[in-house]
């Protein structure tokens, strides 16, 4: 049965990346000049399906409340960086071993991302983002 629906799913695949590359580049023209942002960079010989649409920003933790105030979900996907995951508990890794990556972790927030996003949708979104960071 699941394979039955993941064929008929399949079928969608090919519009549903070029419309999750759609909306990362309205997230990207919407949000170009805000310098408290890192946004995604993509190698200009290479592509991306934007599974998730991350940004950086050293204030993530109040624009998550803050978006989140403004009807907005996000999501911190791995909130726990790899060397102080469970499975390497046994290496003795502590926080500060990974300054970059310590960083990186504290800064990623997932924006809203799905199929069928309307460029209306990722400009509300882009809006408050930009709200937050004018206050």
């Amino acid at each position: 049965m699941q394979a039955a629906i993941l064929n008929v799913k399949l079928t969608y695949l090919e519009s549903w990346t070029e419309g999750r590359i759609k909306m990362a580049t309205w997230y990207n023209y919407f949000l170009q000049d805000l310098d408290d942002l890192i946004l995604p960079k993509i190698a200009g010989d290479s592509n991306h399906v934007f599974h998730l649409y991350v940004i950086r920003s050293k204030k993530r933790d109040a624009l998550q409340h803050y978006l989140l105030f403004h009807g907005i979900g996000t999501a911190i996907h791995y909130p726990v960086p790899p060397h102080l995951q469970t499975a390497f508990l046994n290496l003795q890794f502590e926080k500060v071993d990974f300054s970059l990556i310590e960083e990186i972790d504290d800064t990623c927030l997932s924006l809203p991302l799905w199929p069928g996003m309307m460029e209306e949708e990722v400009s509300r979104v882009c809006k408050s983002i930009n709200g937050f960071f004018q206050n």
